[in-house]
């Protein structure tokens, strides 16, 4: 079982990066680990559910129908960017910068909804279905500044040989100093480190039990991320958060906020 959802996981990773192009067994091999009969005998386990498709011309493997109304069904619990959408466009017309909303996704973190203000001069930051690891970017580095220390640590192990290959400005060492600094300053900073001259501001998301779903950010132009604007900035994104949140409270009225232990 634990075999066969990797797979799907992979597969809906596939969709997740936009074009629509699906995976190739092949793909799904090197990902996996799995040999070819293993991996053709589990997707056809996975056909056979609705939960996966394979085009008759490509060959290549798609997320299926069962799979769209399974997450149709899980939209009242986990569906972030319906509850989120207007606060992203409220927070976009209110510093007239660009706001985002981002779900944590494992290790890594995905942008849902992507809104730009009316500032004329735009910042080459996050695209609506960019996913990073945890830590890289403002709204990602909130998310990993809100879990727990040991969360942090497994994280960034995890994450450890993806920034090795595509962000050596990142390290085990800076992340921690980032998410030690996010946890004085009371919202996450990116100064310009994945793009030079665009700056971020991020504060994250929690459900009711208190475990974190994502976050919300506002990137702009360094020279409007500069004090005391980013923390105005960050006061409007507090309260978007807090309004957020209390729908969450009001869709989920039975679960129990659990201690913060970071």
């Amino acid at each position: 079982m634990d075999r066969a959802l990797a797979l799907l996981q992979i597969t809906g990773r596939a969709a997740g990066q936009g074009g629509g192009e699906g995976v190739s067994l092949s793909a799904l091999m090197s990902a996996s680990g799995l040999g070819k009969p293993t991996v053709r005998r589990l997707m056809l386990a996975l056909m056979r559910r609705g939960l996966v498709e394979q085009d008759p011309v490509t060959r290549l493997y798609h997320l299926g129908e069962e799979s769209y109304v399974l997450g149709t069904q899980a939209t009242p619990r986990h569906g972030l960017l319906e509850i989120a959408a207007d606060a992203v466009r409220r927070l976009a017309r209110d510093s007239g910068d660009t706001a985002f909303v981002t779900m944590r996704r494992g290790p890594t973190a995905v942008c849902l909804l992507r809104e730009d203000g009316a500032f004329p001069i735009r910042t080459h930051a996050l695209e609506t279905g960019a996913q990073h690891p945890l830590g890289i970017g403002a709204g990602s580095l909130a998310i990993l500044a809100a879990l727990t220390d040991a969360e942090v640590a497994e994280v960034v192990a995890d994450n450890a040989d993806r920034l090795q290959g595509s962000y050596p400005g990142y390290d085990a060492a800076q992340l921690q100093a980032d998410v030690e600094a996010t946890r004085r300053r009371g919202f996450a900073l990116n100064p310009g480190r994945i793009v030079t001259g665009s700056w971020g501001i991020g504060v994250p998301l929690r459900r009711p039990d208190g475990s974190v779903i994502g976050a919300l950010s506002i990137a702009a132009i360094e020279s409007r991320m500069q004090p005391p604007r980013d923390g105005e900035l960050a006061a409007l994104l507090h309260h978007e958060v807090q309004e957020i949140e209390q729908r969450l409270a009001r869709q989920m009225p039975h679960a129990a906020r659990k201690e913060n232990k970071t």
